[in-house]
């Protein structure tokens, strides 16, 4: 779905004031009580079926010594599992926070928890009596994960289902249209649990130029509706908005009386984001405290044992891609030779780790002819690319020849992706926080809909990766990854 070029204040407002004001059948919190109540039952449920699923494996697939397990073992060890999960999800904040950002989080948890259950449990089994096959185990390993983490997109799916019928929600106005103001707007549209939803956001400054902002995911499907207006109590009446979140961090005293001022004669509640925190750091996620949304910035520094499992999967994984891609590779490189004159492999200097220059590998999709160092083409439609070009642009197949710059050590699977040394030169010291660790093939940046943009411009991403990093985070984004290519986007 795409945004129409201009949404008139007029036009949005009297379909506001014409359609009829949604009563929830529940109210906001006791929707979320409830929610939280389906999603742990939900949790336990599907990972006592993966115990039981993994067990039918083991005896159909015979595996292991083929030991007889009698239903009451099978359903211990499966409560025992189930309940350990749901501990440990609880215990890491899975039912009461409202999201993270493209839903990486929930994915990274629903793969790390069930695997950190696992290795929990093995070396005490015998303590508690759990007779269970190591196999059948081992199967669990694998295919818990897989279970709880659609059951967690099919369980956000229904929550949104349910809120667009106006259970639970409370409506969100925005003012302010910067850059937190996007990343607010995607975090409440991707936080189904936290039931605010947005509706408006309100740029009387007349900084932003589209008439609808955009959701920052995998395609832009969603987006809100920007009003060039002054907050007035008649204009928050007539958006209907439960909550205003004031964005701006640079406001004049006398500003903010008055904005505070509207939203008291309106009868809406109002939320402040400290300004530093939403611009200028590594933003993390947001979090609700009775009502205030707060910005949740702390430092996270990469352990030893962090880096040394990432290098590893980065050689198992890259070896093993190129060894299975070996033939499609010939054959792209011989159709691009095919398709126009020049090389099959472009070859072109971008910047690293602490700042330090590669030789970075890409198939090439641009005719010869084209400038080396250039910013990139945002569309299909720019003429230096060539036809075979804008096939393997568009699925990403011209990145496949940077798996040789994983195994050489200058790039890893995930991570911020590499500048060209001219666009580095302009960077501000935000922006140099990207350097902080080793640049990668895939990353958020990748996933979400502002891919179509330069990177810098979306800083957002890269510093919620180098603040969150972990090896199941990883995991989750290239989990994402897979799907988002086989979507072909």
């Amino acid at each position: 779905m795409a945004a129409p070029d201009s949404v008139p204040a007029g036009r949005y407002l009297s379909t506001l004031e014409s359609t009829p004001v949604e009563r929830p059948a529940i109210s906001r919190e006791l929707f979320r009580s409830l929610a939280a109540a389906a999603e742990i039952s939900g949790d336990f449920l599907i990972c006592a079926a993966g115990i039981f699923a993994a067990n039918a494996l083991y005896y159909s697939l015979h595996i292991g010594k083929h030991i007889h397990y009698s239903a009451r073992q099978v359903t211990s060890v499966a409560a025992v599992v189930s309940l350990l999960v749901v501990l440990l999800l609880q215990s890491d904040g899975a039912y009461r926070d409202g999201g993270s950002m493209l839903q990486i989080r929930e994915t990274e948890r629903a793969i790390r928890v069930p695997v950190q259950s696992m290795f929990l449990l093995l070396p005490f089994s015998f303590l508690l009596n759990l007779y269970f096959s190591r196999a059948a185990f081992l199967i669990a390993f694998f295919l818990i994960p897989v279970l709880l983490a659609s059951e967690k997109q099919i369980f956000s799916a229904l929550v949104r289902r349910l809120h667009a019928r106006g259970y639970g929600i409370d409506r969100v106005i925005i003012y302010g249209a910067g850059d937190a103001a996007r990343r607010i707007v995607s975090a409440l549209l991707y936080s189904p649990k936290l039931g605010l939803r947005p509706v408006a956001v309100i740029d009387d400054a007349r900084t932003y130029a589209a008439a609808g902002m955009f959701e920052q995911g995998y395609g832009r499907h969603r987006f809100v509706p920007v009003l060039r207006a002054r907050v007035s109590p008649e204009l928050l009446r007539k958006c209907r908005g439960d909550l205003l979140i004031i964005t701006v961090p640079d406001l004049s005293a006398e500003k903010l009386a008055e904005i505070a001022q509207a939203a008291r004669q309106a009868g809406t509640r109002t939320a402040f984001l400290p300004g530093p925190a939403v611009q200028d750091s590594q933003w993390t996620e947001l979090i609700d405290i009775d009502g205030l949304l707060l910005t949740s910035v702390e430092d996270r520094v990469a352990k030893w044992h962090y880096a040394f499992a990432k290098r590893a999967c980065d050689l198992v994984l890259s070896a093993f891609l190129l060894v299975l891609f070996a033939p499609a590779l010939f054959l792209i490189g011989l159709l691009i030779r095919l398709d126009s004159p020049g090389p099959a492999v472009f070859v072109q200097r971008r910047v690293g780790r602490n700042g330090q220059i590669f030789a970075m590998y890409k198939f090439r999709s641009m005719h010869a002819g084209a400038p080396q160092y250039d910013i990139s083409p945002s569309t299909g439609a720019d003429g230096r690319i060539t036809r075979i070009g804008r096939f393997i642009r568009r699925t990403s197949i011209d990145e496949l020849p940077q798996l040789l710059n994983v195994l050489r050590g200058n790039m890893s699977l995930v991570g911020p992706r590499p500048e060209m040394p001219f666009i580095v030169q302009h960077y501000k010291a935000r922006h140099r926080q990207r350097h902080e660790v080793i640049p990668g093939i895939t990353g958020l940046w990748q996933l979400s809909a502002d891919r179509a943009f330069q990177i810098h411009e979306n800083i957002q991403y890269d510093l919620y990766y180098i603040r969150n990093r972990t090896f199941f985070l990883d995991l989750a984004i290239l989990v994402h990854t897979l799907f988002f290519a086989m979507r072909g986007i």
